[in-house]
């Protein structure tokens, strides 16, 4: 009986996690849901962006400096919360096989799941909480920025400041590096034949241009991140809680078998019974 009852508490415990984990699971499903509009608004916006870099580029290319003069700062873009498999794992992997022959590297950690990991790290500068859902992107965005600016100083934010992203993708399974190098010196063929009319100057112009599109482009890469987030916290969800009705399968079975057995000493009882009093 009571290996039965201790069986049935078991039960009862994986049913309540169980749905824990169900709900869990749908939030992710509802977040990644709202998270597609977003994403794809702000690619829009990148795209538009990048679009009238190339144009004014295409005219003033000489106002754009080499990489030689760019400083190098690493972001990794990890989770905020946990119940998403190797999601930061695969990104420290990755940071470490790109920055391993870099000795000056500083690195932006982003999710304090991620930030965690990296603790006692000496290329570690600086750590910014991540976010848990949509609304939460736009502050950690701007804290993002404002850490960039603390860390590099009064460069932050303009065209000699070079950056990698490691970040997850919404559309890919493995870890992304995106190398922010939107004004890089290249060959730009003019779909115009005369310069854009500009109210400032253009290499002020320029400086403006960059900071929008390095804000628009991180934009984009912190709503990605999330997605896959959200993605690999669903698959796992999925997983765990096959996991738990496999599990509480077992645990049923070993019930119902214990309670058949003390069915059968029951019966065995009764039949005594009956037997003594002839």
């Amino acid at each position: 009986m009571s290996k039965r009852r201790d069986l049935e508490t078991q039960l009862r415990s994986l049913t309540e996690i169980k749905e824990i984990m169900n709900a869990m699971k749908n939030l992710s499903l509802m977040e990644a849901h709202r998270l597609t509009h977003f994403l794809d608004t702000q690619q829009r916006v990148v795209a538009s962006i990048e679009a009238a870099a190339a144009d004014f580029l295409s005219f003033y290319t000489r106002l754009v400096p080499g990489d030689e003069e760019s400083r190098n700062f690493y972001i990794v873009l990890g989770s905020e919360r946990g119940f998403c498999g190797d999601f930061n794992e695969s990104l420290l992997q990755a940071l470490e096989r790109h920055v391993a022959a870099d000795g000056d590297a500083k690195v932006i950690a982003v999710g304090n799941k991620l930030a965690a990991k990296l603790a006692g790290d000496s290329r570690f500068a600086a750590f910014v909480d991540g976010a848990s859902v949509v609304e939460e992107v736009d502050p950690v965005l701007v804290k993002l920025m404002q850490t960039l600016t603390d860390v590099s100083g009064p460069s932050a934010v303009k065209l000699p400041l070079r950056l990698t992203v490691f970040h997850h993708d919404a559309l890919e399974e493995s870890v992304k590096i995106s190398a922010l190098r939107p004004f890089h010196k290249q060959a730009n063929v003019s779909r115009f034949s005369h310069a854009p009319l500009l109210y400032l100057e253009p290499q002020p112009f320029l400086m403006g241009l960059a900071e929008q599109y390095l804000f628009a482009v991180l934009h984009a890469l912190l709503y990605s991140s999330l997605m896959a987030e959200n993605q690999r916290r669903i698959q796992h969800m999925d997983a765990a809680v096959q996991r738990l009705e496999r599990t509480s399968g077992d645990l049923l079975q070993k019930r119902n078998i214990l309670r058949q057995e003390e069915i059968t000493e029951e019966i065995e009882v009764i039949m005594l019974s009956v037997e003594a009093l002839k």
